[in-house]
């Protein structure tokens, strides 16, 4: 696939603030810098974090019509918590709007958020991008930032507990992939370590 990053800027620049749009341009030169560390298409990588939050300033009522139309598997947890929509509606907005057919790419979007078990490399990478972007700011984000340029599994666990431990802090509610996803890497840094 021939990745046309330029012709997506324009209508993320027109339909996001000044801030979130450079969060995504952040978000996908990190992407790039982590594919080219962790073996994947540095090009690939940069395209899906610069389309992360294609609909994080939609409308609520937008966000929740695309999420409803997009027939993805999208559990109760992720329905009660709208902070987590634009997720979904994004990766079925890249599909159905702009014809994007990748799967790798609209898996990174979709669970750019919540994350799962068995995540694919670049649904990691922008996972972890996303988490450490420059423009991030949370207390540990440096520890953050030199843990995914070390080891990617143990920086996805860490990823999964600093959400899980924000969502139960804020007192929401945490999706069943979040927490499959974190036991999925607990066991495989555990299974390592034998």
């Amino acid at each position: 696939m021939f990745y046309k990053p330029d012709e997506k800027k324009k209508y993320l620049k027109d339909n996001l603030s000044s801030k979130r749009y450079q969060h995504s341009l952040n978000v996908a030169v990190e992407c790039r810098k982590l594919a080219e560390k962790y073996g994947e298409d540095p090009e690939k990588a940069y395209f899906a974090g610069l389309l992360h939050d294609v609909c994080k300033e939609l409308a609520p009522e937008e966000q929740y019509r695309l999420i409803e139309e997009s027939g993805f598997a999208i559990c109760r947890e992720e329905r009660e918590t709208r902070s987590l929509w634009h997720a979904v509606a994004g990766a079925y907005f890249i599909k159905s709007v702009w014809g994007i057919e990748d799967i790798d790419i609209i898996n990174s979007i979709r669970f750019h958020t919540v994350g799962r078990a068995g995540m694919s490399r670049l649904e990691e990478i922008v996972y972890l991008g996303d988490l450490v972007s420059a423009d991030r700011s949370y207390k540990d984000v440096d520890k953050m930032r030199k843990l995914v340029y070390t080891d990617l599994d143990a920086a996805m666990l860490e990823g999964f507990v600093f959400s899980i431990k924000s969502v139960v802090k804020k007192g929401g509610v945490v999706p069943p992939c979040t927490v499959e996803g974190y036991n999925f890497y607990t066991r495989l840094i555990k299974s390592d370590k034998k």
